[in-house]
């Protein structure tokens, strides 16, 4: 059972919350404008000067250094006009108003730069941690691993972020070389705690189950215990319907084979001869998290071809529900057909590339692939045994 596509953002609090804040902009100017008509009209006895005064600093609350600057440049540019207009020059009220308004002015773009400089160290900072945070949670895959070359790609949807919600590893183990995608239903940190959860367990058990069916055992199990956690965000029945994962843990032993174990995710595409197809599961299953609606066995491992020069795409729901502007869809398996001799460098590059165009750089979930390519293992020797690793096991 793979989750259903997600539909585009609705006019939620979000939307709200920018149209309230465009407003905020307009503001300034709109004040300044309508001083103009005021003072260009027999109206012009009414005493306008606090409007006009107040156009820098209500700028400086929302539009930075440049956009108080410009509402300083437009009340300047007003109080010349309407004096003029109203011969108004040489009489106490305008060099008041002018020196009013140049003292608000300076102290206006004086503090919007100093918040802006604050604000700049602040998001530098968090961007730090945040980079340092992905090289734990999310760090690259191994460019060799036994019998396939990979590469790997991450692109966070929510500007300046670098980790999310979408999770991806991959590992050499005496079982074979095996992978792990997956994407939490959910944003925020709740979800890069589920993502956190569900790689700790991955990694844990990979190299010690035979069986890859309880590799995605363990992965669950630790999510079940995580969400028991009081505060861990996942406790309420609710959210955690909410806060499922769908995963797909492959699996590439040394015979021209990729198992796979699909847990509600999209299946991975196989290129092979220039056709790509998806490797569908035989029996659909729930994603992790979900488990009460599994009606069938615990889990099966699915077999596939998979020789030297095969090429397989592992990628989370941010690639395929991607849209443009015409709400269509962004078409995956095309991509890679057209894209079947590049490297997987330039692959992923254009990929990107793709994406970004298709999309016209507005991504509406994060994006996680793995590209493997099948190749001639001329590393014979497994990883040690569980016997031979330190932990638990030995």
């Amino acid at each position: 059972m793979r989750a259903p596509p997600r539909s585009p953002p609705g006019p939620g609090a979000g939307h709200h919350h920018q149209a309230l804040y465009a407003l905020a902009e307009c503001l300034p100017f709109a004040l300044a404008l309508l001083v103009l008509l005021v003072e260009l009209t027999p109206a012009h006895f009414v005493y306008t000067g606090p409007l006009l005064v107040a156009t820098p600093a209500l700028a400086a609350v929302t539009m930075g250094p440049r956009g108080t600057l410009a509402a300083t440049a437009l009340a300047v540019a007003v109080s010349v006009v309407t004096a003029t207009h109203n011969r108004a020059w040489g009489g106490q009220q305008v060099y008041t108003n002018l020196f009013a308004l140049t003292l608000v002015s300076v102290a206006s773009f004086m503090t919007s730069r100093a918040v802006r400089t604050r604000h700049d160290n602040e998001l530098n900072q968090v961007r730090r941690i945040a980079a340092a945070a992905q090289d734990v949670l999310l760090r690259p895959v191994a460019a060799r691993l036994g019998p396939v070359r990979a590469a790997s790609m991450y692109l966070a949807a929510e500007t300046g972020a670098q980790i999310g919600g979408d999770l991806y590893e991959a590992v050499q183990t005496r079982y074979g070389v095996r992978m792990i995608i997956g994407d939490v239903r959910g944003k925020g940190l709740p979800a890069v705690r589920a993502a956190a959860v569900v790689l700790g367990a991955f990694r844990e058990a990979v190299h010690y189950e035979d069986d890859l069916v309880e590799v995605v055992n363990h992965c669950g199990a630790a999510l079940r215990r995580d969400a028991a956690v009081p505060g861990a965000g996942l406790a309420d029945g609710d959210v955690l319907l909410e806060g499922f994962v769908t995963v797909l843990v492959a699996q590439i032993p040394r015979t021209p084979d990729v198992e796979v174990v699909n847990r509600g995710h999209p299946p991975p595409l196989l290129l092979r001869d220039g056709t790509v197809r998806p490797l569908e599961p035989a029996a659909p299953l729930p994603p992790l998290g979900l488990e009460e609606f599994m009606t069938g066995p615990a889990g099966r491992t699915d077999r596939y071809p998979f020789g030297v020069g095969d090429r397989l795409l592992l990628h989370t729901d941010g690639v395929i529900e991607a849209r443009d502007e015409d709400d269509a869809f962004f078409d995956l398996p095309r991509e890679m057909e057209a894209m079947r001799g590049h490297s997987r460098k330039a692959f992923l590059e254009g990929l990107r590339q793709a994406l970004t165009r298709h999309t016209r750089g507005r991504l509406a979930d994060d994006v996680a692939v793995i590209l493997v390519d099948r190749v001639e293992d001329d590393h014979p020797h497994p990883p040690a045994a569980p016997a031979d690793l330190p932990g638990p096991y030995a």
